[in-house]
């Protein structure tokens, strides 16, 4: 195996995972302030999306590889659009940040499928990136039960 080319692609993960942690800070006041009694497991998904980064990087340098500590462009893009639609007086914001969380989560859960696919990882690595999917499984679950009990509220 290529620890270039591993580093390379624990780097695309590091990107989605920092996009992740922006996304829950960019959560943070909009939906939790009338579901309080969701902020405990809120909280421990950041930790848990922080400790995922520290992993990454250290599987990045491990392998000789520079990590490459910053959001992708795509997702600040994001994140800027979800901002302005929240910005304006229609709709429940709720609901639509809830909607958004879900789909960010879906997006990380293929990433992370893919590069297990591919198979272009060595073991630890592939050992950590599974945890790391089955952490993100966890979540999207999570927050797909949210969303669900809102709409039907």
């Amino acid at each position: 195996m290529n620890n270039e080319r591993i580093a390379v692609v624990l780097n695309d993960l590091l990107h989605i995972t920092n996009d992740r942690i922006a996304g829950f800070e960019n959560v943070e006041g909009k939906v939790w302030e009338s579901y309080s009694h969701l902020k405990g497991e809120y909280d421990h998904m950041i930790s848990d999306s922080k400790i995922m980064k520290n992993e990454l990087i250290n599987l990045i340098q491990d392998r000789g590889g520079k990590a490459d500590d910053s959001a992708s462009t795509a997702g600040a893009i994001h994140r800027a659009w979800i901002d302005l639609k929240n910005s304006f007086p229609i709709g429940n914001k709720e609901n639509s940040t809830l909607e958004n969380v879900v789909y960010g989560e879906q997006n990380a859960i293929n990433a992370y499928q893919e590069v297990l696919t591919n198979g272009e990882l060595d073991p630890e690595s592939t050992k950590v990136v599974s945890e790391h999917l089955r952490q993100l499984r966890e979540s999207y679950t999570k927050f797909k039960k949210i969303e669900e009990y809102k709409k039907n509220s």
